[in-house]
């Protein structure tokens, strides 16, 4: 089994606590972190965790998403509002049977995240994301309660047979090489400055989403690298005349 720590953002209510503990134990899960919880872990969160109390007592409690996130090698959000507009591209989500089915074929560590259960997972925690899983509900109530949503998510992880996870991915520093890669390709290129932060999100979903080899990271390093070879000396060019009198 992948190694997969299930993250909750500033989680409000100690009960949800104990019932996605419970689920992960259901799941084969075991690391749980918590981001500057608003709410105490007692005596409801151990009741609601039943026999899985032992992963409330080895939460780890972290003052930053940084924190939390420290040696993971894919972050997946999850949210309740989805979208299927493609300018939206920070909301655009999979589901969580195509996110088992990606994530079989890693073997890094993934960080799983849940927000708060009244706002979810705020703007710059989305970017931050590789991947964003929603799951599919009734237009008539689409939003879940985190636990019930989080028992979704890791009962398809679980079903498509986790202890087969294996192979040689990049990992987190080379997809953030990667992604600084393109940002640096997108300024030396002109594209625009407003654009930018958008269109990053998009290659870093993008790039999520395949669960890419370590020779495909090299691969499309190297072209990014090339492209910037190509565009630097038109650059120069263009400072050059606009110096000129």
């Amino acid at each position: 089994m992948p190694e997969v720590k299930v993250v909750l953002v500033h989680p409000q209510n100690e009960g949800n606590i104990g019932a996605i503990a419970r689920a992960m134990m259901n799941f084969g899960l075991r690391e749980l972190h918590l981001v500057a919880p608003e709410c105490e872990v007692g005596v409801e969160a151990r009741r609601r965790a039943m026999h899985a109390d032992k992963i409330i007592n080895s939460a780890k409690v972290h003052d930053t998403l940084d924190d939390a996130l420290e040696g993971s090698d894919m972050v997946v959000g999850t949210s309740g509002v989805k979208t299927s507009n493609e300018k939206k591209y920070p909301r655009v989500a999979v589901t969580p049977r195509e996110f088992a089915e990606k994530a079989k074929d890693f073997d890094g560590a993934v960080a799983l995240l849940f927000g708060q259960e009244d706002f979810g997972l705020d703007a710059e925690a989305v970017n931050r994301c590789d991947m964003l899983v929603s799951i599919p509900t009734s237009s008539e109530y689409p939003i879940m309660n985190v636990s019930h949503a989080a028992s979704v998510i890791f009962y398809e992880l679980f079903l498509d047979g986790a202890e087969v996870w294996r192979s040689r991915n990049a990992g987190k520093m080379d997809i953030e090489l990667l992604v600084k890669q393109f940002q640096s390709l997108l300024k030396e290129t002109g594209y625009p400055a407003h654009k930018r932060e958008k269109t990053t999100v998009m290659f870093r979903r993008i790039v999520g989403r395949a669960v890419i080899s370590k020779w495909e990271y090299h691969t499309t390093m190297g072209v990014l690298k090339q492209a910037m070879r190509k565009a630097q000396p038109e650059t120069k060019k263009k400072k050059k005349s606009a110096k000129k009198p």
